[in-house]
């Protein structure tokens, strides 16, 4: 019988709890105090440096306090997992952003109402992760052999995404959709930002509902993805919840940041492919070859800066 090796004590899981709902209070707080409007550039990328830097303050509040209670070495393995974790967590979840695009796109939702699906895109996340890196911890801790299953998973995940990355899903085929759209009531245009409304005493859902349902879907796909991909980093489940909660947090901005230039970036789908064939190969041999992190840190900054620069070079003329 395995157990649950971890740095968080309860009342740093009761911090970090409070810090979460807070920060999403101010978050949800300032949206709703401008109304419907379109998030600006300007106010994308202050909410992306303001997640940014409180993830790296937490990276160093967490290295001072293991520092001074468990040493040198503890601390430095553990923030380096932290740094690893939350910088691959927020490397996947650019592919997120990429279906976030292609749902606004095609229910063309005015780009004032898209973020309130996204506040409660980020809201469904945050629960989700949460359980299924509890149930993920658990089963490692029970079953250590799964870590095969989540490598073999996450490698045959990145060689279908690598080889069908150029091809866009059929939403006018999607069956989920196709089952909402025949078994409830949809209005034929946006009413604001509401997801549903009254009309003559009869309740109708808009396409506002159709997305936000699409994209807590998405939500589920992707976290199949990135907690066994987080696990291959650390079995801490302090590391892995708080790694993955900040990577989540400033998804929304990021959104905002890079969705008119979603298009600039489309051999990233190539780099998040080759990162999770990666992660899932170190599962693999970690029995034969235990790759440590810093070298798993630099794949991941190498691959991803990679990616970038040959996707903003064969797009250079792209306005």
């Amino acid at each position: 019988m395995g157990e649950f090796q971890s740095i968080g004590q309860w009342w740093m899981w009761a911090s970090f709890g409070l810090f979460v709902v807070a920060m999403l209070t101010i978050d949800i707080f300032a949206l709703d105090r401008k109304g419907a409007h379109k998030v600006s550039t300007k106010e994308a990328l202050i909410w992306s440096l303001i997640w940014f830097t409180l993830a790296l303050l937490f990276g160093v509040a967490l290295w001072t306090w293991l520092n001074q209670t468990l040493g040198r070495t503890i601390a430095d393995a553990k923030t380096m997992e932290y740094l690893t974790g939350y910088l691959l967590e927020k490397t996947l979840a650019i592919d997120n952003i990429f279906v976030f695009v292609m749902l606004f796109s095609y229910f063309a939702v005015p780009v004032e109402y898209q973020k309130r699906v996204l506040v409660y895109g980020v809201l469904g996340a945050i629960i989700l992760r949460a359980l299924m890196i509890l149930v993920g911890a658990w089963l490692i801790a029970e079953f250590h052999w799964i870590l095969y299953l989540f490598g073999g998973f996450l490698l045959v995940t990145g060689i279908k995404m690598f080889i069908f990355a150029d091809q866009e899903p059929n939403l006018a085929k999607n069956r989920l959709l196709i089952w909402l759209r025949s078994h409830i009531r949809i209005t034929d245009d946006y009413h604001g930002d509401k997801f549903w409304i009254v009309k003559k005493g009869v309740l109708w859902f808009t396409p506002m509902f159709l997305v936000l349902i699409l994209v807590e879907i998405s939500d589920v796909i992707f976290a199949m993805d990135s907690i066994p991909a987080i696990f291959a980093i650390t079995s801490d489940p302090f590391i892995v919840f708080t790694s993955n909660i900040f990577a989540i947090l400033g998804l929304r901005a990021l959104y905002f940041l890079l969705a008119d230039m979603a298009n600039r970036f489309h051999l990233l789908k190539y780099g998040l492919a080759i990162i999770l064939m990666f992660v899932g190969t170190k599962m693999l041999i970690v029995e034969w070859l235990k790759i440590p992190i810093a070298v798993s840190l630099s794949v991941v900054i190498a691959v991803l800066g990679i990616s970038i620069l040959l996707s903003l070079k064969a797009t250079r003329s792209i306005k």
